[in-house]
């Protein structure tokens, strides 16, 4: 890990994107935040309203270290479009999470409270984190999971207390018949060529996170109480038409996907204090 550079006037220099769903749902957070990251740095403010003024002001940032007020969303934008440009191992980014989904920042180690996010952009150390990038060019941050979870309206959402209690049911109550058809589902499995799981096996779950350089694959069917475990650093899964939650965002329909770890391949600034982390993404 390394401490941001500072310019040669001795201030940091930033670029301080400011998602517009921060900006209506807590107003009071970004301003606070915007004032912490102006007194102690040298800011260049921005309030794209949108994806693509989202993207033209990180194209024109110049070598302001990049900022993004906003929630996981907006964090997994800045990455994806630095990465489709290219310039992800080009230098740092940070992230002040605000929003109703901070869930992924607080899992790579990034303070939730607006004060101390800030302090930890201006103060903190670069910390290396692996990427899962698949074969259409998205990334994930944190990990994913196959098939994703139903979800109410098209929303996604995490596991719920109600969906930790019907998994544990399932292991001591038989399963009426049909009931399992219904929750498992057809996918092939490989982690660097390596078969794990075929298409006559039906899997409930599979599960995919970064980790220490590596890709820990998990996959959980009905017939054992163990779940299956490889680490690898590609992973492919393949089936019947299947969607997937990566980080934030569901995706699909797709038949086929191929997910490849690329070990420290983006830049967080993190408390220092948090030298020891290993969390998802962690090198």
């Amino acid at each position: 890990m390394s401490a941001p550079e500072p310019a040669e006037n001795g201030a940091q220099q930033l670029l301080v994107v400011i998602d517009p769903v921060a900006r209506r749902t807590d107003g009071e957070s970004v301003l606070i935040a915007k004032d912490v990251l102006s007194a102690g740095a040298s800011v260049k403010i921005c309030l794209p309203d949108g994806p693509e003024a989202f993207a033209r002001a990180l194209a024109r940032r110049g070598s302001r270290r990049p900022v993004v007020i906003g929630d996981d969303r907006a964090l997994l934008r800045m990455v994806a479009l630095l990465h489709r440009d290219r310039e992800l191992g080009s230098g740092a980014l940070s992230v002040v999470p605000v929003g109703a989904s901070v869930e992924l920042a607080r899992s790579l180690g990034v303070p939730t409270g607006a004060v101390a996010a800030a302090r930890a952009v201006l103060d903190g150390v670069v910390r290396r984190l692996d990427l899962l990038v698949d074969d259409s060019d998205g990334v994930v941050l944190g990990g994913l999971r196959i098939p994703a979870l139903p979800t109410r309206g098209g929303a996604s959402a995490a596991p719920s207390v109600w969906d930790t209690c019907r998994s544990l049911v399932r292991t001591l109550v038989r399963p009426p018949p049909g009931a399992l058809a219904a929750r498992t589902h057809r996918l092939r499995v490989e982690a660097d060529g390596v078969l794990l799981s075929d298409l006559d096996e039906p899997v409930e779950v599979v599960t995919v996170r970064s980790y220490g350089g590596r890709a820990e694959v998990v996959i959980r069917t009905h017939a054992s109480a163990e779940p299956r475990r490889a680490s690898a650093l590609s992973v492919t899964v393949s089936g019947a038409d299947f969607r997937y939650r990566a980080d934030a965002r569901i995706t699909g329909p797709v038949r086929t996907r191929t997910w490849t770890l690329r070990p420290g391949a983006w830049g967080l600034t993190l408390p220092a204090e948090a030298g020891a982390y290993a969390g998802p993404g962690g090198g």
